[in-house]
């Protein structure tokens, strides 16, 4: 990899952070574009995606552990009805639900509220992290079994 690549990883990696905070979505089209092209060395575009996205998601976690100060902000990622049916579902799923921290919609909600109600940085950071992962491996074997690389 050498420093022409740099947008293409570069891009990835900030498509996948903004869509786990303030922007929907974009992540997987972005690396299903890249992979069908065939530009970049697949594992390193999947580890991309995969931290840029959780990094993300860290970010919500934090703003969750702020939640009664950050919440009334314009800027908020996480509406109050989306916020009320997350901490609902976090509540009666637990740690586990963190898995399906990459579902649109539901996803950001649930990592706020993991940092509102205090779970421990290492086991979110190793459930957001796994489902994230799995996400983005199943995408790719779509995409490269569907263009038949």
């Amino acid at each position: 990899m050498g420093l022409e690549d740099f947008p293409i990883y570069g891009g990835l990696f900030a498509t996948a952070f903004l869509a786990a905070t303030i922007l929907p979505g974009g992540s997987e089209a972005l690396l299903a574009a890249l992979l069908a092209m065939r530009t970049g060395d697949v594992a390193l575009l999947l580890m991309v995606a995969t931290i840029g996205n959780t990094l993300g998601s860290v970010v919500n976690w934090l703003m969750g552990r702020a939640v009664e100060r950050l919440r009334a902000r314009p800027w908020f990622p996480v509406g109050p009805a989306a916020y009320a049916a997350a901490e609902q579902r976090f509540r009666r799923y637990g740690w586990w639900s963190l898995l399906f921290a990459w579902v649109p919609v539901v996803g950001d909600p649930l990592t706020v509220v993991a940092g509102a109600l205090r779970t421990p940085f290492w086991p979110f950071l190793v459930l957001v992290a796994a489902g994230k992962a799995a996400r983005y491996l199943v995408l790719a074997a779509g995409v490269l079994l569907w263009t038949g690389a």
